[in-house]
């Protein structure tokens, strides 16, 4: 008789009468221990009624050594003399492939693992996949304790606890595990269900267990959670380099070893995409990371410019616009990895045993933007056809987000362009005020806003002081601020009053906003403050839209907000504004802002001025350090808008610069006037400029006396230019026109706009004022 079988034969009363020497190797007893027993003592539990009367079936045995052992038996009856049988010969067998019932069958032939253990984790029973994963026979592993039979480490002993629970509870259980196999060459995931087995009377004889191979599902989750992680980390800054090395991180070293990203130069700048080359593709660097510290098999550092020619797996994935995987062995990919050692030797080491790599396209809104690669050196698995579709999403989510990047930098650097050439580059030239500036654009996701600021020669030596913040950023904010600084510059030529330029101002904002939406007025709005110096009164006076009020440093070295109306923001139409008139020592320092210096999500806007009084009383150096100082001491590290701060130290006129006339309303005092205004330039060492100035005052006057009204006045002024300043009280401006040559009058202003540097008229409260500017430059 074979090994693996046994017989034994039992008389009628069911006592053991004869034991092969099989049987001994099956359950361990002895003949001399066997025989003379009754053969229900062997049995572990009761033989069911189909096998008794099949006399065939399969059948649980405690061995000697007190485990279970399954067996397959079929009993043949012995006749005596009398016809009636007098015992039964039984063979047995371990249950195999020749497995005959339906139910042991489903059982060897079921795809997944399942095996049976006694209570003290003994295998009993395994199924053709369980044997397959254990890389052994069923009759190797039967009887023997499951530690025995795999390496000492974690995930065995966690196995095995497993099983001991569900004996000591009772209960079945689901255990999901990640982990390897004696037959297997690579770790799987597995789901396996244990669950106590009781015999007819219900008391628990062993576990059994069924372990599914999961690793399919297990990867298809680990994609889907890094794809989400993936949503969360990549793009959390519109900048391209950053978002490229947010990829990175995402992908290494979870799903490669090695990764790179590459993207063409325009999309680092702010050029649009040119045409490509078929032939070899030049990408430059802008992140890579690996498993090794430092990188050390890239061969091509960050910043570098690489050139792939056209059969390398990165210029096919360009030009197909689909992922390329290339394994070890494959001409092309044997190539690249030459090109790679070759070009950088160094790496060789850490490229030993590179033997998968894909290629995906990083393309957005129909453009490629570069490629990112993907390589495994210690991870066994080769890149499949899944991981390939994985990449690809990756990829085009992280492509939407470096060309987002792109196209931010690009609106930014149009918007700053365009902010910069409508924000004054050198500020014009006047005594009024010393002023200095900063204007800092913000680094947020919103984009560029619509801050300005501006300062403007008026007549008489005055100076007008503009500070103002559009709703909005990006470029519609920057093209709305180019138009508010086109109006006030115009609207300040006409030299109106604070509040009445404010009003203008607020019917243009309307209107534009009512022209942008047709019959509905949109949420276009500004803030704007506007005031006006006058270095020969020292007068302040100023308005404010919806603005911040300014600060005031007396030169005592005192700081406060100068009190004022804050008034409604442009746009918001029919409510009027206030204006505010203040006279300041010379020497006093006027500090104009925007709110993005003392507002913020997380900043409280009392404080912030607190700080920015505080810091305008520094001692500083010039006006320029004074403007350092005060965006050190009260913006935060990341201003969350733009910012724009215009300080003006303002100066005076003394009274030897200023001389002033009465003028009585008689053609008879024109004379009386000019010489008046000759004995003037010459005490004032400006004689040179006698003959011009007697012609302007000598037309000047003439026509306030017969067009104008009382009271007439005329100003000299002597600052960087000379002015000469008639006023009357009509408000009725004079204009140029072209006399002909029959009329005996309507020269005098033309007379004067060619004689002089520039001239106007600006309406006052009594009246009107005739003003001219000349050169005080020596033409030759």
């Amino acid at each position: 008789m074979e090994d693996a079988s046994a017989a034994a034969i039992i008389d009628a009363r069911g006592i053991l009468t004869g034991w092969s020497e099989g049987a001994r190797r099956l359950t361990g007893y002895p003949a001399d221990e066997a025989l003379g027993r009754a053969a229900r003592e062997l049995l572990a539990e009761t033989v069911p009624p189909e096998a008794v009367s099949a006399r065939s079936g399969t059948v649980m045995v405690r061995h000697r050594d007190g485990y279970l052992v399954g067996l397959r038996v079929s009993a043949c009856a012995v006749t005596g003399p009398d016809g009636e049988a007098s015992g039964y010969v039984i063979t047995a067998s371990p249950p195999g492939p020749g497995e005959t019932s339906l139910a042991g069958r489903a059982f060897q032939q079921a795809s997944m693992s399942m095996s049976v253990f006694d209570t003290s984790q003994r295998y009993v029973r395994l199924n053709d996949a369980a044997c397959h994963v254990m890389g052994v026979s069923e009759e190797t592993l039967l009887g023997r304790h499951f530690p025995e039979t795999v390496e000492e480490a974690e995930h065995s002993r966690g196995f095995n606890w497993h099983l001991r629970h569900v004996v000591e509870t009772g209960r079945p259980l689901r255990y999901e595990s990640y982990t390897g196999a004696p037959s297997l060459n690579r770790e799987h995931a597995w789901v396996t269900e244990m669950w106590p087995v009781r015999d007819a009377a219900g008391a628990l004889v062993g576990t059994a267990l069924a372990a599914f191979d999961s690793t399919e599902q297990y990867w298809a989750r680990q994609r889907l959670a890094l794809l989400n992680e993936a949503a969360a980390a990549i793009g959390t800054t519109l900048d391209v380099v950053r978002t490229a090395e947010e990829l990175i991180g995402v992908v290494v070293p979870r799903f490669a070893d090695f990764a790179s990203v590459d993207l063409f130069d325009w999309v680092l700048g702010s050029d649009e995409a040119p045409a490509v080359s078929a032939e070899e593709i030049t990408l430059r660097r802008v992140a890579h990371g690996s498993v090794t510290e430092g990188t050390p098999e890239a061969a091509v550092h960050v910043g570098e410019v690489d050139v792939y020619p056209s059969f390398s797996p990165i210029a096919r994935a360009m030009r197909e616009g689909r992922a390329i995987i290339s394994q070890a062995g494959e001409p092309a990919f044997m190539r690249w990895v030459a090109e790679r050692n070759s070009r950088a030797p160094e790496g060789r080491p850490y490229r030993q045993g590179v033997h998968s790599m894909m290629a995906v396209p990083l393309r957005a809104r129909g453009t490629t933007l570069g490629v990112a690669v993907a390589v495994r050196v210690a991870q066994p698995d080769d890149y499949a056809d899944d991981d390939a579709v994985f990449a690809e999403e990756l990829a085009s989510r992280a492509a939407v987000c470096v060309d987002n990047a792109r196209r931010f930098a690009r609106e930014r650097t149009t918007a700053l362009a365009l902010q910069h050439s409508l924000l004054p580059k050198g500020l014009p030239g006047q005594a009024a005020v010393q002023v200095a500036h900063r204007y800092l654009p913000s680094g947020s996701a919103a984009g560029i806003g619509g801050d300005w600021f501006d300062v403007i020669p008026l007549s008489g030596s005055r100076v007008a002081l503009v500070v103002g913040d559009v709703v909005g950023h990006g470029i519609p904010s920057t093209a709305t601020m180019g138009r508010l600084v086109t109006a006030v510059r115009t609207l300040a030529d006409v030299d109106l009053p604070p509040d009445e330029l404010l009003t203008h101002l607020d019917d243009l904002v309307t209107h534009l906003a009512s022209d942008d939406q047709g019959d509905e007025v949109a949420e276009l709005g500004a803030t704007c403050l506007y005031a006006v110096y006058d270095p020969v009164t020292r007068r302040l006076n100023l308005a404010a839209a919806g603005h911040p009020a300014p600060a005031l440093v007396l030169p005592d070295g005192s700081a406060r907000l100068i009190p004022m109306s804050a008034g409604p923001p442009l746009g918001v139409g029919g409510l009027p504004f206030e204006a505010t008139e203040l006279q300041l020592p010379a020497g006093s320092v006027v500090a104009l802002y925007t709110d993005g210096l003392i507002e913020g999500r997380d900043r409280d806007v009392d404080h912030a001025t607190d700080e920015l009084c505080r810091a305008l009383t520094v001692p500083a150096d010039s006006l320029d350090a004074l403007c350092d100082t005060v965006l050190k001491a009260v913006l935060p590290e990341e201003p969350g808008d733009d910012v724009a701060l215009l300080l003006a130290r303002t100066r005076a006129l003394g009274a030897d610069q200023v001389a002033t006339w009465d003028v009585t309303p008689d053609p008879a005092e024109v004379a009386a006037t000019r010489q008046a205004a000759t004995d003037q330039l010459t005490a004032w060492g400006l004689d040179e400029t006698a003959f011009v100035t007697e012609l302007v005052v000598s037309e000047l006057v003439t026509n306030a006396i017969r067009y104008g009204a009382p009271p007439i006045q005329l100003r000299l002024i002597r600052d960087q230019t000379l002015i000469c300043e008639v006023s009357d009280g009509s408000s009725t401006s004079p204009h140029l026109r072209r006399a002909h040559q029959d009329d005996e009058g309507g020269r005098g202003l033309l007379l004067v706009a060619q004689l002089t540097q520039r001239w106007g008229s600006r309406q006052t409260t009594r009246g009107k004022t005739i003003w001219c500017e000349q050169s005080l430059t020596p033409l030759f």
